[in-house]
């Protein structure tokens, strides 16, 4: 049996509290429950939580403060904030804070849904091998942006370190162009998407292949799509 996902619902109106509770467990997630700053934070040290859904705007303890707070502790768990129309600033400060996403007041409950699953599909390779993992020879250091081996370093982009995460995740298993793109870039591909996943291979592949022109590490599989060889 598939085991739930997990969700904190961070919302102090009782009426969109209980019509977001009934939604997200219709659609078969796990959700909990806080009205306020202060049960929240107590819910997020009692429990682990696989995403939580933040408002900004809470009684006592803001959304802002404890996004803060929970991201200094340590906590990695994903972050969608909440906030209501027109507030631009608040939502680059809760970006900046750590959050991982955010939604305007109103939104419609398929947006959240597709923003949920898209979050959780961009940040379960992370969750598998963490910040730092070894990927081939080389050593990734994704909060640094970059690579290490001996006596060599390199410097990668973000959308480079998210891509060798969810390989490494899940090695030896050929990945499509459709589902790197929807992993990584959080989208349904297009024509213009396979060639944006094709140019980052080939550009990754520079970096980290002793010869890109027979690459050893990320292999295509004709027809089919990229494997990342681990042993």
């Amino acid at each position: 049996m598939k085991e739930q996902i997990s969700i904190l619902v961070v919302e102090d109106e009782p009426n969109i509290r209980l019509g977001l509770r009934d939604f997200l467990e219709f659609h078969d997630f796990q959700v909990a429950e806080a009205a306020d700053g202060p049960q929240a934070d107590q819910r997020v040290s009692q429990q682990r939580f696989d995403l939580i859904l933040l408002d900004l705007m809470l009684p006592r303890i803001s959304g802002e403060q404890l996004c803060e707070k929970w991201r200094q502790n340590g906590l990695n768990t994903p972050i969608i904030m909440v906030t209501a129309k027109g507030q631009q600033q608040e939502k680059i400060n809760g970006l900046n804070l750590g959050a991982d996403d955010y939604i305007t007041k109103p939104f419609s409950l398929e947006e959240l849904l597709a923003r949920i699953q898209a979050l959780l599909r961009r940040i379960s390779p992370e969750r598998s091998v963490g910040r730092t993992f070894a990927f081939g020879p080389w050593r990734v250091d994704v909060a640094q942006l970059k690579i290490n081996r001996p006596n060599q370093e390199i410097r990668i982009s973000p959308r480079e370190a998210q891509i060798m995460q969810f390989f490494a995740a899940q090695p030896n298993r050929v990945i499509s162009r459709d589902e790197l793109y929807r992993s990584v870039w959080g989208e349904e591909i297009s024509e213009l998407g396979t060639r944006t996943v094709d140019m980052h291979i080939a550009k990754l592949r520079s970096k980290i292949e002793t010869d890109s022109g027979d690459p050893q590490t990320i292999k295509t599989v004709r027809g089919a799509g990229y494997k990342y060889e681990n042993g």
